[in-house]
């Protein structure tokens, strides 16, 4: 099984190796090929995305084609992650082999169950932004959490994507995060599914 993954750039390349190593304990001998292809900053859309998993499938032969975006763009391209997903299937054509995905509202939103471990990276006790991470909002996205966080604690740096997202993540099960962000869940059932894995419930 190949299978492309379109991410928007440094905070799901460092995702990258967390995830193959989740996936190790579950495929065993069986991994798929998963190549990840980042767009510094963010997905194409529209007539572009089209091309990109067309050519992707046609003439690069991966099996499937994920996309994975997050909701809060900079722009207000998306409302939800269900607003994403379905814009992202009508500008490809609702191509069988095309999986969209969003974080809701951005990547870190995966990173807030861990919100000890961010304390402690970042050295303050500031409190989490609450309990469900994937509703963390549009007016102030989960990133922007972690980046006061750093800034205001004695660590004396500021938040750095590609540093702090697999130090948070080496530290901590990822299944901890499964279990409160749907989106992550569906995300990588996909990927288990694709490769007749079981998936989790």
């Amino acid at each position: 099984m190949k299978i492309a993954i379109l991410v928007e750039g440094a905070t799901e390349m460092a995702f990258k190796q967390i995830l193959l190593d989740f996936l190790k304990s579950r495929f065993q001998q069986r991994m798929p090929k998963l190549n990840f292809i980042p767009y510094d900053g963010r997905i194409p859309k529209k007539e572009k995305l089209r091309r990109i998993v067309n050519n992707l499938l046609d003439k690069d032969a991966y099996n499937a084609v994920i996309a994975l975006t997050d909701v809060y763009t900079g722009t207000n391209d998306f409302q939800d992650a269900a607003d994403a997903k379905a814009k992202m299937n009508a500008w490809v054509g609702n191509n069988p082999n095309f999986y969209p995905h969003a974080a809701q509202y951005d990547f870190e939103a995966w990173l807030l169950p861990y919100w000890s471990t961010i304390q402690r990276l970042a050295r303050h006790n500031r409190s989490a932004p609450g309990s469900l991470p994937e509703q963390v909002n549009h007016d102030n996205p989960p990133s922007y959490h972690i980046k006061e966080i750093f800034e205001i604690g004695e660590c004396r740096r500021s938040y750095s994507k590609i540093r702090d997202v697999a130090s948070i993540l080496r530290k901590n099960n990822l299944i901890d995060a499964v279990n409160v962000c749907p989106e992550l869940k569906a995300f990588l059932n996909t990927i288990l599914s694709l490769c007749e894995v079981d998936v989790i419930p």
